[in-house]
């Protein structure tokens, strides 16, 4: 039972892995280099911190990316 768990979780996590990635590329940094997609996400990071205009900005150009709308 606990070997099923421990292979359930690490495919969750491997999944959750992947999509992470397909977000890069959709993104157009595929050949960025890894420090500098590391850099971007934590200036976003700290970006977000108490700014929910920001977030509600950045949130929008995502969805408007994957083809959701707001209207």
């Amino acid at each position: 039972m606990r070997r099923s768990t421990t292979s359930d979780a690490r495919k969750k996590d491997t999944r959750e892995k992947i999509e992470l990635g397909g977000l890069i590329v959709k993104a157009g940094l595929r050949y960025e280099k890894r420090a500098l997609l590391l850099g971007l996400l934590i200036d976003a990071a700290a970006r977000l911190k108490g700014d929910a205009q920001e977030r509600s900005r950045l949130a929008a150009l995502g969805a408007e990316a994957f083809g959701e709308r707001d209207d």
